[in-house]
C-alpha cells in the first residue's frame, strides 16, 4: 500500500525530489498531520456522491483524503510549479481535476457545470492560504454557487470572527457578512506543528453551512453591508457617532434620531451589540435617507 502524501517523510522526499521551494507570497503551509486532514473531511460529510471543490491543493495531501470520501474532486491551485508534483502525487486518482486558475479571478459556476452532475452534492473543502482567506470565503458565498458548505482551515483568529456573536470581542463586520449567507461553526483547533513550514499563527478549521435564505430579508443587500461596515467604522465609538460620520449627513440628524426611536435602538450603543436581525431593521429604516 502506498504512503499517504501527508506523511511528513513522503512530503520531504516529494519537496527534495522536485526541488520545490516555499514562495511566502502564496502562503503555502502543507498539512502533515493525517488525523488533522481526517477531520477536515469528516467535518464535510461527504458521501460517495459528493463532488468537492478544493482551493490550493499544494501537493495534494488534503486532496488525497478528499478522493477518497468523494465522487469527484476539483482542485484549484495558483502555483504553476506545482502542477507537475500533484500530476505524479494525484495519478492514483483518476476523477481528480486540477485546474490551474487563481480562484479569485474564476467563473465558479462554469467550472462546476463543466466538472460535476446538475443537483449533486457539492462542498468547497480547503486549506486556505491565509492571506486571501477572507476574499475566497466571500467571493464563495456571494457568487451564489450551488454548494451546501465550506469547510476550511483558516487562521484561528479569522475563524474567531466568523464564529463570533453580537457582543463578543470577536464579533465585527465580517462575522455578520458571513452569517448573513450561512451558519458559522468552529470544529477543530489546530497547532502550528501540524504544517510544513509551521506559520506564525495557530488555525482552526471552520465549518460554514449555507442557509436557503439570507439570515434577514433587506430591501437593499449593497446598502445593508455599507450600514453594517459603517457601524464599525470605529469600533469604540457608539452607533450614533459612527452613523453620523460615516453615513449620515449632519443635516439629518434629526431624522437619524427618529428612525433610531422608531425601531427601538438606543444610539448610544455600539455596532458590536446588534444582531443581524437589528442590522436588518436599521438598513431598512436609513434606505430612504439615503437615497
Amino acid at each position: 500500500m502506498r504512503k499517504d502524501i501527508s506523511t511528513p517523510q513522503s512530503t520531504k522526499a516529494i519537496l527534495e525530489k522536485h526541488g520545490f521551494t516555499f514562495k511566502k507570497s502564496l502562503g503555502q503551509n502543507f498539512l502533515i498531520d493525517r488525523n488533522i486532514l481526517n477531520n477536515i473531511v469528516n467535518a464535510a460529510d461527504l458521501t460517495e456522491e459528493s463532488g468537492v471543490i478544493e482551493i490550493g491543493p499544494g501537493i495534494g495531501a488534503l486532496t488525497e483524503f478528499i478522493a477518497r470520501s468523494s465522487k469527484k474532486a476539483v482542485a484549484f491551485e495558483i502555483d504553476q510549479r506545482l502542477l507537475p508534483i500533484l500530476e505524479e502525487t494525484l495519478a492514483p486518482y483518476p476523477h481528480v481535476e486540477v485546474i490551474h486558475s487563481d480562484v479569485l479571478k474564476a467563473d465558479i459556476h462554469a467550472v462546476i457545470k463543466e466538472h460535476f452532475e446538475e443537483g449533486q452534492d457539492l462542498m468547497v473543502v480547503a486549506n486556505l492560504p491565509y492571506y486571501v482567506t477572507t476574499p475566497i470565503i466571500m467571493k464563495l458565498l456571494q457568487d451564489k454557487l450551488p454548494i451546501r458548505g465550506i469547510v476550511c482551515m483558516i487562521q484561528k483568529e479569522v475563524a474567531d470572527r466568523l464564529a463570533a456573536t453580537p457582543g463578543t470581542k470577536d464579533y465585527n463586520s465580517l462575522s455578520i457578512a458571513i452569517q448573513y449567507y450561512a451558519t458559522a461553526e468552529t470544529m477543530i483547533k489546530v497547532p502550528k506543528t501540524v504544517f510544513v513550514p509551521a506559520p506564525n499563527v495557530d488555525s482552526s478549521v471552520i465549518k460554514l453551512t449555507l442557509r436557503q435564505e439570507p439570515a434577514v430579508a433587506v430591501k437593499d443587500e449593497d446598502f445593508f453591508f455599507h450600514v453594517v461596515r459603517s457601524s464599525f467604522a470605529q469600533r469604540r465609538k457608539t452607533l450614533w457617532n459612527n452613523l453620523t460620520s460615516q453615513l449620515i449627513s449632519k443635516d439629518k440628524k434629526e431624522e437619524l434620531q427618529a428612525i433610531l426611536e422608531s425601531i427601538d435602538i438606543d444610539p448610544k450603543r455600539r455596532g458590536e451589540t446588534l444582531s443581524i436581525q437589528e442590522f436588518g431593521k436599521l438598513a431598512d429604516a436609513l434606505l430612504p435617507l439615503v437615497k
